[in-house]
């Protein structure tokens, strides 16, 4: 078996092999000149990160990339047009989105296609792309920063290139067939309502739009709710060169020589779309001269706007190559944000890449005239101040990473992106939606991330926005219930609350898994306290005290449904429902309560209290030892994905937790945790990331790893600290403010920080702090390749959480046993109702076949011989399963657990963990004799016998049933705290003495 360790070693020196440059530590790290030439935008293409490979610019309205189909129509072969795996395109669209998860994506909106060819049938009839399509070699395809060039099997080249609004398209068609332009102007990836092109061959223009939205429309918990439409894309195309014919089509009709058109195909997918829909085509003479060059501007508002973003952005001298050289000028000065020194070949293609990615984001929906679509559909104008209106926040993604990135790198964008999303909010009554696809609000996912996203702006120096306007509307939606929060429509997934039932949050301080209108009861609460502890320290920052003290203590709600009896690791979060009880059955790798995670995954979803989540956990030793387990298979290999226990690098809510570590006074555990994820996960190639790339929060993730840094929090600026991948990085905060990193060391098995440096002082804090990453600085990391384990562990040198330390170090622990005589009756955690009346016998269910014991021959609820006996009416639980949980006891040294026990399903035995104050253990068997059988037969005493079962069908059956009592020896010179056993569901306990 290989030690974490020196797998970890093997693993990142393996990945590397053949492309690691050795540079002598006493050379001087070299900026890299053109850091565009080291991105490669089919990095994410394949392997679901569902990135795009088209022709775009940082944060372009446009975005001109291929749509790939796997042979339907109504369906593209990746979630955002394009799969590498699949390469066979039926049209190059005009706009996409980066990584997000759906499938179908988002946009992909008006695609066109060049064919070769005589035009004889409707295109639309063309349902599994067999004729209208082409297939094409990766041999013969070029994405670069701002250009996409592709030569079709059907002989026809295409090339392609963009600035923010507006784009240049050059066409090469084989001179022996005739060539064809078909706008597909109804075939968003989602579908559209509605839809039109106008040709004009006088002024060699197409014009058009497309009504459409629908983002996750299809999404099967969402329902339809999301099959909606929120935007019209326009769009005005100019052409070189004469039209030699023209034709338009709509549903199944084809209408040669014909210059209208319209119709949309709809929301739905296969048959129910198939054959609808509207475009149209020209066509042109080639047997003297093969090119046509074709120039578009797109606007979210008006036709005129689309024209008029075209006049701006592209010249009557542009072509492809003259617009591709700006966009690569302007690709270069995005990337240069941060420069970086001193790495191998694959790591500087990664590194960059992952820039590249991050930049694809926010997306300008704003014309050159300052108009805007807003989310009430209506045109807006730009108000004094802002310049740029965004679109497409991800938020539950984005704020994780992302938006800190963005912060960090681009403020004035973080502005107007702030000031974007506060527009859009005042636009829909008020409601910030966590997921903005261009102008619209779609509602997907959970939680209220604008909340922590803005905070987190603020916190990183940006002010180019309505600064207390957004924190007032944020605290409104925060403390005052909306009537969105009631509904579920599109529950869940798409639950159109921004903070949903929130009158019963308030009351409950946490989400009840069964009246939320949410997706998850246990992951809203965790996600509301981070947002309210971003929003409480924001208000602190702008002097709102009120404020701050209303919501700061909301920050710790999130131990409302942390359980310590959860999982005999030492508790986990779990859903609870309104009358308080816990969401059963439970086991960590489930996602009830959740949304797109485990419980195993969530329960470090804590970042501003690591120390009271610790505390919860049994202390930071503890949590640390947890955190291995996550993070390592049982033969010590690094987890990467597939097991709903451990660690997934390929979604949002865990992404934090490998900079843990840090906060548990382990810190170079971090450092060999964030290496090992960046190597083994991220790479070149198309697969190279480990996930949807979400608009690009898995691409910031990466950026971060590399430079040895990474939020504390979403929402303040402290950085953790772990071991640079490059010899020298400078990031450039875009307001003259620079942070240089130097790790003259750097190298792929260099993972751990030996000592750091603070503008030339010695710093021993695993954490940056907030003045650095905002007024600059140099920052030295000596790294090797052996853990300094003193480094950054003493207590004042840990990071610190910003929330009050909670009285009670673990939430939820059972009331105190109540004294019997010589015993104390223990209380306990029931998950299943085994107990029926005989006028409501479809109430219990203990055996999980519908059987359950008749109240009436059950002793009353309350103290009987030494037990407390927990209600047996109504559904509520009053049978506590062992299910592998931990059962804690009132602390106390007793000779032995005295259980009223019985067993379904057959006989059951188990193993009874018995731990003691002092870190101990003791062990005894535990034998239940089935509740149906005649007899005891491990030795079992029958405590409570009723004369028949009843049965959720109305029934009883006379048979005799019983509970036994059992008694498990304790060493009483310990004190005893709690006991566990493996899993044995069929073991089920109606009360619990401990004699003393």
């Amino acid at each position: 078996m290989f030690s974490p360790r020196s797998w970890l070693a093997a693993a990142i020196t393996g990945a590397l092999v053949g492309t690691v440059v050795a540079v002598p530590a006493s050379a001087a790290p070299v900026r890299t000149p053109d850091p565009a030439a080291h991105v490669d935008p089919l990095i994410g293409s394949a392997g679901g990160g569902n990135t795009y490979p088209g022709a775009v610019v940082p944060f372009g309205m446009i975005s001109w990339s291929p749509t790939n189909t796997a042979g339907d129509q109504t369906n593209a072969a990746g979630a955002n047009g394009y799969s590498y795996n699949t390469p066979r395109v039926r049209g190059f669209a005009l706009t996409h989105v980066n990584g997000a998860g759906c499938h179908p994506g988002a946009a992909g909106d008006v695609p066109i296609m060049p064919f070769a060819g005589e035009v004889t049938s409707s295109p639309t009839t063309d349902t599994t792309d067999a004729l209208y399509a082409s297939t094409f070699s990766h041999d013969n395809e070029s994405a670069k920063p701002g250009r996409y060039t592709v030569t079709l099997d059907s002989g026809v080249k295409t090339d392609l290139s963009v600035t923010t609004r507006a784009g240049v398209g050059e066409f090469t068609f084989p001179q022996d067939k005739q060539a064809n332009l078909l706008f597909r102007v109804s075939n968003s990836l989602n579908g559209s309502e509605d839809a039109e092109i106008t040709i004009d061959p006088a002024t060699r223009t197409v014009t058009g739009s497309v009504l459409t939205g629908a983002f996750c429309g299809r999404r099967a918990n969402g329902g339809v709710n999301n099959r909606k439409t929120y935007y019209r894309l326009h769009f005005a195309a100019t052409f070189d060169r004469a039209f030699s014919g023209t034709g338009t089509w709509v549903n199944g009709e084809l209408r040669e020589d014909t210059t209208t058109a319209s119709g949309g195909e709809g929301y739905a997918t296969g048959a129910d779309r198939a054959g609808k829909g509207s475009g149209g085509y020209v066509s042109f003479d080639t047997t003297s001269d093969a090119d046509v060059r074709m120039k578009v501007g797109i606007s979210y508002t008006s036709l005129d706007a689309a024209r008029q973003n075209l006049a701006k952005e592209i010249s009557r001298r542009d072509d492809v190559a003259s617009v591709a050289d700006r966009a690569r000028r302007a690709w270069n000065d995005s990337l240069r944000s941060i420069e970086v020194a001193g790495g191998p070949a694959d790591q500087l293609t990664t590194f960059y890449t992952a820039m590249y990615h991050s930049y694809l984001q926010p997306n300008v929906t704003s014309d050159v005239a300052g108009t805007y679509l807003g989310s009430d559909q209506k045109v807006h104008r730009l108000a004094r101040g802002q310049r740029v209106q965004y679109g497409n926040f991800s938020g539950w993604d984005q704020y994780r990473a992302h938006t800190q990135l963005l912060a960090l790198l681009e403020p004035q964008v973080a502005g107007d992106y702030a000031q974007s999303l506060y527009n859009l909010a005042r636009q829909n009554g008020g409601v910030w939606d966590r997921w903005v696809h261009v102008n619209g609000p779609t509602h997907v996912m959970t939680g209220d991330p604008s909340a922590p996203a803005l905070a987190g702006f603020h916190a990183l120096g940006v002010r180019n926005f309505d600064v207390r306007g957004a924190f007032d509307s944020l605290y409104e939606q925060a403390t005052v219930p909306h009537e969105s929060g009631l509904s579920d429509k599109g529950c869940p997934g798409q639950c159109e609350g921004q903070r949903p039932n929130l009158a019963e949050y308030l009351r409950l301080h946490y989400a009840p898994q069964d009246t939320c209108h949410c997706w998850g009861g246990a992951a809203e609460t965790l996600e509301d306290a981070t947002a309210d502890f971003a929003l409480a320290d924001w208000a602190g920052r702008i002097g709102r005290e009120r404020e701050r003290d209303e919501l700061l203590p909301r920050a710790s709600w999130w131990r409302n449904t942390f359980n310590p009896s959860a999982g005999a690791e030492g508790g986990y979060q779990q859903a609870r429902k309104a009358d308080g009880s816990w969401l059963w059955p439970f086991s960590p790798t489930s996602d009830a309560g959740f949304a797109q995670g485990t419980s195993a995954t969530y329960t470090w979803m804590v970042q501003h209290d690591v120390s009271g989540l610790a505390a919860a956990m049994g202390g930071k030793e503890q949590a640390a030892k947890r955190l291995d387990t996550f993070f390592h298979r049982p033969d010590g290999s690094w987890a990467t994905g597939g097991d709903g226990f451990r660690y997934d690098p390929t979604n949002e809510p865990g992404i934090h937790v490998p900079w843990l570590y840090n906060a548990l006074g382990q810190p170079w555990k971090t450092q060999e945790t964030v290496r090992a994820m960046a190597s083994l996960v991220y790479r070149t190639g198309p697969s190279g990331l480990p996930g949807n790339d979400d608009l690009g929060t898995m691409s910031a993730w990466y950026v971060f790893a590399a430079l040895g840094m990474y939020p504390q929090t979403p929402s303040r600026a402290e950085m953790l600290l772990s071991s640079p991948m490059f010899q020298k990085a400078w990031i450039k905060r875009g307001n003259g403010r620079t942070i240089t990193v130097t790790a003259p060391q750097a190298a792929p098995d260099a993972i751990y920080v030996q000592d750091v440096k603070v503008n030339g002082r010695a710093y021993t804090k695993s954490w940056l702090p907030e003045s650095l990453l905002n007024q600059g600085g140099e920052v030295a990391v000596n790294v090797g390749a052996t853990a300094n384990q003193q480094w950054a562990t003493a207590a004042a040198d840990l990071p610190v959480d910003h929330v009050p330390a909670a009285q009670t170090p673990i939430p939820n622990l059972p009331a105190a046993c109540e004294p019997v005589g010589a015993a104390c009756a223990q209380r306990l955690q029931y998950d299943v109702d085994g107990v029926a009346t005989a006028d409501a016998k479809a109430q219990g269910n203990l055996d999980g076949k519908g059987w359950s014991f008749p109240a009436e021959q059950l002793p009353a609820p309350g103290p009987y011989e030494g037990y407390l006996i927990p209600d047996t009416k109504g559904t509520a639980g009053n049978f506590h399963s062992l299910r592998g949980q931990r059962t804690y006891l009132t602390p106390g040294r007793y000779q032995a657990l005295d259980l009223l026990v019985t067993a379904v399903n057959g006989d059951q035995q188990t193993e009874l963990t018995i731990a003691y104050a002092d870190g101990t253990t003791s062990t005894a068997p535990l034998k239940v004799t089935d509740w149906a059988a005649a007899a005891p037969r491990f030795g079992e005493e029958a405590a409570v016998t009723a004369d028949t079962r009843y049965n959720v069908n109305g029934t009883a059956d006379g048979r005799k049933v019983s509970i036994w009592r059992v008694s498990v020896p304790v060493d009483a010179a310990r004190e005893a705290v709690s006991f566990t056993s493996p899993a044995a569901a069929n073991i089920k306990i109606l009360a619990l003495s401990t004699r003393t």
